[in-house]
């Protein structure tokens, strides 16, 4: 009997396309990454459900559209993090199968709370920090259900090191590993050996930039670790690899720790739901099962990882699932006949969802943008998200905010914008007045599925009791 294939999931948080070196004419240095765009299957119209962490992470796991898992917005003092505890992860699917399955790095589906801790979320190992984003140096992580302080390690390289064994420990048997890197989101923080030959090089706009390519660098070669572990380990052929991006690269900053980099001419960037914000690099390798060396221009959804994976590793869907929104794109990726799911939607601001702002609906060749509010982006109360990274233990201890929500006054609703992306792939040609009957058509689409997953949304509110309110923050 055959047996199933690894899988490698390698998450990256806020990288772009523009960010591999084999994209951006040699600006950053990623050797690794650019090897598996030659010896794998490189997609090139890849989404993520969301143009922020969290949501998009959700989506993966679950193969649902992140509305409905309730895990909407970043700020985990309010819980807005937190995967529904109704939900069926993919690692609960393929540990049902037979799968070992391991999580190092970053979580981001719930925090404070151990009934969203990835150990109750199908994860058999975890080494990881449950927040937005952590420092890298002055790190708190959690060895399952025990916290440790950092020890000196720069924590890209405790997340490789960590993946190194689970694969070691975990060799025979078929395994299930994601490593989720929290580089390159912010802090900029890297060994400076790494940021020192992109300081100065033309091309890389600021320091910033220079310390961000390092990071990446770093992360390359901690994908090469892995790759070589399970190389040594004679695992390479039959392990499915995948690398992909939770959204687009966060541009923006002051002075020399501005991020605004380049990004293949894509319009926008993280936050937002132009393509830049949304459509995110997604490499796979796995010479038993897929032919190598190609690319797939099909449109390809991160709610289509599951479905997929799931047909990869044949283990069956649970028939009392909840209903996916994705579909199996397998026999797309091995070049067969098949067809994927092209028509897609987008929506995503702060604190509660506010469907005329941030969304966007693609329909094959075409794409409806409803844009920015003044202000949607708002956090009024940031201060928390200091406390969340260094003094987790004081929402632990005393439980997380309760609505109502800090109050933000929207500015005006803009007109919506439309792109043919095919013609038109960056969206600098507005055709909204050209065919106001096509702006109609999508807009009404936009809003029958922004009522469809609000719906789901919303009956998730009686799952769990409420928070409780927490103590003011004590600075200890």
């Amino acid at each position: 009997m055959t047996r199933r294939p690894n899988i490698v999931f390698f998450l990256a948080d806020d990288l772009g396309y523009g960010d591999f070196s084999a994209f951006n004419n040699g600006l950053s240095n990623t050797p690794t990454l650019d090897g598996l765009i030659r010896e794998g299957t490189c997609l090139t119209q890849h989404y993520a459900a969301s143009p922020v962490c969290n949501p998009s992470r959700a989506c993966l796991l679950t193969g649902r559209y992140p509305h409905r898992t309730g895990s909407i917005d970043t700020l985990e003092w309010w819980g807005l993090d937190r995967l529904a505890l109704r939900e069926r992860t993919l690692a609960d699917m393929l540990k049902t199968g037979g799968y070992a399955t391991g999580l190092m790095g970053k979580w981001h589906l719930g925090s404070f709370d151990s009934r969203y801790h990835p150990m109750q979320r199908g994860f058999d190992e975890t080494v990881c920090f449950c927040a937005a984003m952590q420092d890298y140096w002055q790190w708190r992580v959690e060895w399952g259900n025990t916290a440790r302080r950092c020890d000196g390690r720069y924590l890209t390289d405790v997340w490789v090191e960590e993946s190194v064994g689970f694969i070691e420990r975990h060799q025979r048997e078929p395994f299930y590993l994601q490593l989720n890197f929290n580089a390159p989101h912010t802090p900029l923080q890297v060994p400076e050996e790494e940021a020192a030959p992109f300081r100065g090089k033309t091309g890389v706009p600021t320091p910033g930039v220079a310390t961000l390519y390092g990071m990446i660098h770093r992360m390359d070669s901690g994908v090469a670790r892995v790759l070589d572990t399970l190389k040594r380990l004679g695992l390479e052929e039959n392990t499915i690899v995948l690398f992909c991006s939770d959204n687009g690269p966060q541009f923006g900053g002051q002075g020399e720790n501005c991020t605004t980099r380049f990004n293949c001419h894509w319009n926008g960037s993280k936050g937002n739901t132009y393509e830049g914000g949304i459509r995110v690099p997604m490499l796979i390798r796995w010479p038993a099962g897929l032919p190598g060396k190609r690319e797939v221009h099909e449109m390809v959804h991160a709610a289509d990882w599951v479905p997929t994976i799931l047909a990869m590793a044949g283990v069956p869907l649970p028939s009392d699932n909840l209903p996916l929104d994705g579909m199996n794109v397998l026999p797309v990726l091995r070049g067969e006949s098949g067809k994927t799911i092209t028509k897609r939607c987008w929506q995503w601001n702060r604190y509660a969802p506010v469907c005329d702002c941030n969304a966007a609906i693609r329909d094959g060749d075409w794409k409806l943008v409803r844009p920015w509010r003044d202000r949607c982006g708002d956090v009024p109360d940031n201060q928390w998200n200091h406390i969340s990274v260094y003094g987790p233990e004081h929402f632990i201890h005393n439980g997380i905010f309760q609505p109502p929500y800090p109050k933000v006054e929207l500015g005006p609703t803009k007109p919506p914008l439309l792109f043919n992306i095919r013609n038109d792939p960056y969206e600098r040609n507005d055709l909204a007045s050209a065919d106001p009957d096509r702006v109609a058509k999508l807009g009404r689409e936009l809003d029958n599925w922004f009522e469809d997953v609000e719906r789901d949304r919303r009956s998730i509110a009686d799952e769990v009791p409420p928070p409780r309110t927490p103590r003011p923050w004590s600075g200890t």
